[in-house]
């Protein structure tokens, strides 16, 4: 089971989430019963809704990249050790959205699927997925498609 912890930081996320935590709520939701693995425990993660210049300065904090991005993700730990953890509530790390970059791409009105496309790609990276080379891109990006269709009830 996956659970997701919402903190809006930037009050522009307002303008199409009125209320964060329930769409996100209902987006795992839907995620939680088509995952077949991790049914006995608990995956937790924060997702922070922030906007461009807060996130330029956790890239360039920690990631030593002095520019905005759509979506960081700090995993807690090394995912190798996530099948050898005994504990029923795993804390899998953090994801940070930007507001200002999700909107940017945004066509024909379609803010919502941007965000579920960021707030994924940031999760599947706590998942320990990375896209650095062809083969690893095209895994996540199945996975990132698989998830995509389940939360937007695509069948």
């Amino acid at each position: 089971m996956i659970k997701i912890n919402v903190i809006l930081n930037n009050i522009s996320w307002k303008k199409y989430l009125k209320n964060p935590n329930s769409f996100i709520d209902k987006k795992i939701e839907l995620l939680n019963k088509k995952n077949t693995l991790y049914k006995k425990n608990t995956l937790i993660c924060s997702l922070l809704l922030s906007g461009a210049k807060e996130i330029k300065k956790l890239n360039k904090k920690f990631r030593k990249k002095n520019k905005s991005t759509d979506v960081l993700s700090f995993p807690s730990f090394e995912i190798k050790k996530l099948k050898s953890m005994k504990e029923k509530e795993i804390y899998l790390g953090d994801i940070a959205a930007s507001y200002e970059i999700i909107k940017s791409r945004v066509k024909n009105d379609n803010f919502f699927q941007e965000f579920d496309k960021v707030w994924v790609h940031g999760l599947l990276h706590l998942a320990g997925y990375d896209h650095i080379k062809n083969q690893d891109y095209y895994k996540m990006s199945r996975i990132e498609k698989r998830i995509l269709n389940s939360i937007w009830l695509i069948f």
